[in-house]
């Protein structure tokens, strides 16, 4: 981002091209729709983000922040280990329900770009690397057994993605309150 371009107005950029993004997905929003969108010159667009390549970048680092935000907010405000785990589902199920929840930026963008944009991918993979390890952090405080843990982990991590993927595409909350009750049962079995 240069710095030619003040914060703000890169930050309504960035804004705006999520908004659009999730909308209508990465691939058919260009660059002079997000231009008109923002309200800014072509000029400023660019001076501000050279390519779409590093707007993607930016929007995705952006979701990525909240979603941390989100989760740890959520997190820490359960205060047994268990309620912790299971806490993430409630989280999601909330996100489930909001009006401009369209699936996992993360999960789309590689779906849409994965496969020609290195970087867009290492994004994805990073992003939910990052959420693994966490999940991995939260499992390690219930299961004593470190490769229990972990598996654990893996199991949660990925009953957060599928309900991600099947509430986007379905457009219901249920998917949340499902992967839970797996989550419940997992845990349960993990710590027998």
């Amino acid at each position: 981002m240069a710095n030619a371009v003040d914060q703000e107005t890169s930050e309504r950029i960035r804004a705006t091209a999520d908004a659009l993004f999730a909308a209508r997905g990465f691939q058919s929003v260009g660059m002079d729709d997000i231009r008109t969108g923002a309200g800014v010159s072509l000029k400023k667009l660019y001076a501000a983000f050279p390519g779409k390549d590093q707007l993607i970048a930016a929007v995705l680092a952006g979701r990525h922040a909240t979603w941390e935000q989100g989760i740890t907010a959520a997190v820490a405000a359960a205060t047994a280990p268990r309620d912790r785990l299971l806490v993430m589902y409630d989280f999601l199920e909330q996100w489930f329900g909001d009006d401009t929840f369209r699936g996992c930026g993360f999960i789309n963008a590689f779906g849409e770009l994965g496969g020609t944009s290195p970087a867009v991918a290492e994004i994805a993979r990073a992003h939910k690397d990052s959420f693994q390890r966490y999940v991995a952090g939260l499992a390690a405080d219930v299961v004593a057994d470190a490769e229990t843990a972990e598996e654990l982990a893996a199991q949660l991590a990925l009953l957060a993605e599928g309900a991600q993927t099947t509430a986007a595409i379905a457009g219901d909350t249920a998917p949340a309150r499902h992967a839970r009750r797996a989550a419940a049962t997992l845990i349960d079995a993990a710590t027998r």
